[in-house]
């Protein structure tokens, strides 16, 4: 590090990260309870500070692996907060970034050793600092992206059901959608493929599975939901 500067007060600078997540037809979020001072035992997404080594991508990434242990997540920033009383304990502002992923792909082991569990998003508990306007925010961020980017497929299981993409829409916009008007622009996407398979989880007549070809996606310009 070198001697300039020395003049200006110092900011320390973290990241935090909202990770969404789709299970059960709900939109979730990874929350747990803070681990340090201040604010020890509150509500809190899970985040760290950046070093001096990293990029602001490179220390959400980092966070973000070292929570679900799975790279290269899809992530966005969503904004900085940098309120002058928002952490009690020094001068810290925060990069927010906000991630998606199939709960089934998370590990039960690892929500133990974080102390984190899903929350849906609709019983979002008071949390730390600005923690809940960084979900809000995020949310809004979302629901503009899910509809111009098949960022949806990554909070989906490879092989899914048209409901079961419905339900996500629903759940991510927070409104029902017309299920007639919904299916029909589905069904011109050439890149959501009915795979021919039947899932009979749900009843005796069976759904059909569809999947994301992304080969087709990368062909196709006129993608919008």
């Amino acid at each position: 590090m070198t001697t300039y500067y020395k003049e200006f007060q110092k900011v320390l600078l973290s990241v935090d990260c909202i990770i969404f997540g789709f299970e059960q037809n709900k939109l979730k979020v990874l929350i747990g309870k803070r681990q340090m001072d201040p604010g020890r035992g509150e509500w809190s997404l899970y985040g760290g500070f950046v070093r001096n080594d990293e990029s602001l991508d490179e220390a959400a990434k980092r966070t973000l692996y070292e929570l679900t242990g799975i790279r290269n997540l899809y992530m966005s920033q969503v904004g900085a907060f940098g309120e002058v009383s928002r952490d009690p304990g020094e001068r810290v502002v925060s990069v927010a970034y906000y991630a998606v992923i199939n709960v089934a792909d998370y590990s039960n082991r690892l929500l133990r050793d974080h102390g984190v569990e899903w929350v849906d998003i609709q019983e979002i508990p008071a949390m730390y600092s600005d923690h809940n306007e960084m979900i809000r925010k995020a949310r809004k961020l979302l629901q503009q992206k899910i509809k111009i980017e098949p960022i949806s497929f990554q909070l989906l299981p490879k092989l899914f059901t048209l409901t079961q993409l419905q339900r996500l829409y629903e759940a991510v916009n927070g409104e029902e959608v017309d299920k007639r008007n919904f299916r029909k622009r589905i069904k011109d996407m050439d890149f959501i493929e009915n795979t021919e398979l039947i899932d009979k989880t749900t009843s005796r007549r069976g759904a059909s599975l569809y999947r994301f070809n992304k080969k087709m996606y990368d062909a196709d310009t006129t993608f919008k939901l």
